[in-house]
């Protein structure tokens, strides 16, 4: 197996829509994530539980949404960012792959937004693969930050030639972490935008998947009416070769 397939995806906590209007997607975006047939699939803005919205939706699962979503066959892998009033929500890793270890580093910015990484290491055919999952701040200075931190973390944690993906929802407006993720030697598809926000008229390409120690082959973004129901992203898939 020289190559697999890699899925980011932020599912806006199963939940879409406002007010009253407001509806349970958790149940497509579980058919949607087994669609993307992808090896290792990476979620934000995942809920653990919501004491609120489950006694709202009758048909709530009664599983955490990670596990709830995860294929069969699949490992789960749910770590919290961000603790709330009725319940918590954070990152979480799907992978068709053993996973060997994982970790969870906070780096939180500002007490107004609660930030995390998770750290997974995947054993991929026989290969050693390092991915962390990553939710960045809204504001562009946190984020920079978050990057220098999301650099030290790296440098501790992964071996400096083993394969390693950063995927998820980097809020890079404007494509401003490009430079800093390179100086980390860590790289995107060059040329081409997968535009993932909003989904209904996607224009920003928020969400990325950036790979050291590995080539990008390959990248989409699923649309259809179905896909943007589901969530106010699209996902991001990439064929990845070792």
């Amino acid at each position: 197996m020289d190559s697999f397939r890699v899925a980011t995806y932020n599912i806006h906590k199963g939940v879409q829509g406002l007010g009253p209007a407001r509806r349970l997607e958790i149940h497509n975006l579980g058919h949607a994530v087994e669609q993307l047939d992808a090896d290792i699939v990476c979620l934000q803005e995942v809920r653990s539980h919501h004491h609120k919205l489950k006694k709202r939706f009758q048909h709530w699962p009664e599983q955490a949404q990670a596990d709830y979503l995860s294929p069969e066959g699949y490992e789960a892998i749910y770590r919290t960012n961000a603790f709330t009033r009725h319940g918590e929500h954070g990152n979480a890793l799907l992978s068709r792959w053993p996973v060997l270890a994982t970790g969870h580093h906070d780096v939180s910015d500002h007490r107004f937004e609660q930030r995390g990484l998770l750290h997974a290491v995947v054993n991929v055919a026989d290969r050693t693969v390092h991915v962390v999952v990553v939710h960045l701040g809204l504001i562009h200075a946190s984020r920079e930050r978050q990057v220098q931190r999301l650099g030290q973390f790296i440098e501790r944690e992964v071996p400096a030639g083993a394969p390693l993906v950063v995927a998820g929802d980097f809020n890079d407006w404007s494509a401003k972490l490009l430079a800093p993720m390179a100086n980390l030697d860590l790289r995107t598809f060059d040329g081409i935008r997968l535009p993932t926000f909003p989904s209904r008229l996607p224009l920003l390409h928020l969400d990325r998947i950036y790979v050291r120690g590995l080539r990008p082959v390959s990248a989409h973004v699923p649309h259809g009416r179905a896909w943007a129901r589901m969530s106010d992203h699209l996902p991001l898939v990439a064929e990845l070769s070792f």
